[in-house]
């Protein structure tokens, strides 16, 4: 009698272990998941855009601005001084000396000095203005190098010499007397004076824009100027202006050096530009807020999304999708998500600096780190956003999400 031999046992075949997706096919899942559902994508997107393209502009515009100060200032030279009478000890007003402007030529680092003179007196239109409405406007007795030492420009006609009875306009005085060329007449001290030149605007002298210059021979024969001057400029080459600034007032006025005030306006210039971007802060906080907004809304999307799409969840997973899968995808989705809104951002606030830049005549700077951290902010927005949605949607499991 045979006996059989035992059936040999078979092993069990190996679970093949589940396939890695590559970033590829997880951005192909998550462009995906936003071409299903465009306009919510687009909407969604639209709060980070706002964001980023607020950033941007705050970051931009102050930049632009900063580097069309630099510009300026190069351009009128960051070298010029004023020097004023102060008070004396009594707390009357002081006098410089009729010798001060001379007196500040001596010195060696000083490339150019002029002065200014009070007249007392007030401009107008014609003799039928009342004399009490003077605009806001100074006659003042200038010396005839006094423009070349501020570097100003004519915008018409010509400057003073030694022998002009004319009169020279600032811009803002021209404007308010109503005068835009030369050859018309103004009214001072019951004498009428011809406008000879009219001046350009001068950022660092607007005294000068908002008087009428008379020569400074003139002003003493007609308009009884005592001849001391009442504002000195100086300027001294660029390494040694600090040194000049120290020892200006003792060299103007040697017996009362305390009594002289010396100021140098390009800081004053600067100050002014700094005040006017003292709202970037402000508006860099409504872009922070608006950026948190939009990452709601995309957070807001994404479990919607997951809500909405809970079968094709369980679908996949049946099919042998796994939890990181799943959440990779998702998660995926919600940075494509919030970095097209970022790149959108960018080019919207880039547009907005240049838009602005160019309408206050200013070269557009964008800072390279402001365009790369706005979609580099936007996508962690996204990451930060999606990331409890995602993990719903790998908690799925496929019998509940198919139920």
């Amino acid at each position: 009698m045979t006996t059989s031999a035992p059936p040999l046992a078979v092993a069990p075949e190996p679970t093949p272990a589940p396939t890695r997706l590559g970033a590829r096919d997880i951005a192909a899942l998550g462009f995906h998941g936003m071409r299903t559902r465009p306009l919510r994508a687009v909407l969604s997107a639209l709060g980070i855009a706002i964001g980023i393209a607020a950033v941007v502009a705050v970051v931009g515009i102050p930049a632009s601005g900063q580097r069309a100060l630099q510009d300026e200032l190069n351009r009128l030279g960051t070298n010029l001084l004023h020097a004023e009478p102060g008070q004396t000890f009594l707390g009357a007003e002081a006098k410089l000396p009729k010798t001060a402007v001379p007196m500040a030529k001596r010195i060696g680092p000083v490339l150019a000095a002029g002065g200014t003179g009070k007249t007392g007196h007030t401009v107008r239109r014609n003799d039928r203005v009342p004399e009490e409405e003077t605009s806001g406007l100074a006659v003042l007795a200038a010396e005839p190098d006094l423009l070349d030492v501020l570097q100003g420009e004519l915008e018409q006609g010509r400057f003073l010499d030694a022998d002009t009875p004319g009169v020279v306009l600032g811009s803002v005085a021209a404007t308010r007397l109503g005068i835009d060329r030369p050859g018309l007449q103004v009214w001072i001290d019951g004498q009428w004076f011809t406008v000879v030149g009219i001046l350009r605007p001068m950022p660092l002298s607007t005294e000068i824009e908002r008087s009428v210059l008379v020569g400074w021979t003139t002003a003493e024969r007609r308009l009884g100027f005592d001849g001391h001057p009442g504002t000195i400029y100086v300027r001294a080459e660029d390494a040694s202006v600090v040194e000049v600034r120290q020892v200006l007032g003792s060299t103007l006025n040697p017996r009362q050096p305390n009594e002289v005030k010396v100021d140098r306006p390009s800081d004053a210039l600067a100050a002014k530009r700094l005040a006017e971007n003292s709202f970037s802060a402000l508006f860099l906080g409504l872009g922070g807020v608006a950026l948190l907004v939009g990452g709601v809304g995309v957070a807001n999307t994404m479990v919607i999304s997951v809500l909405e799409r809970r079968r094709e969840i369980g679908l996949r997973r049946a099919l042998g999708a796994t939890r990181r899968q799943v959440r990779g995808q998702f998660l995926a989705e919600s940075v494509l998500l919030s970095g097209s809104g970022g790149l959108v951002g960018v080019l919207v606030g880039v547009a907005v600096t240049a838009g602005y830049a160019a309408s206050q005549s200013w070269p557009a700077v964008v800072p390279l780190p402001a365009l790369l951290g706005g979609v580099g902010v936007a996508m962690v927005v996204g990451a930060v956003a999606g990331a409890y949605p995602a993990m719903r949607a790998a908690r799925l499991s496929p019998t509940e999400a198919l139920a």
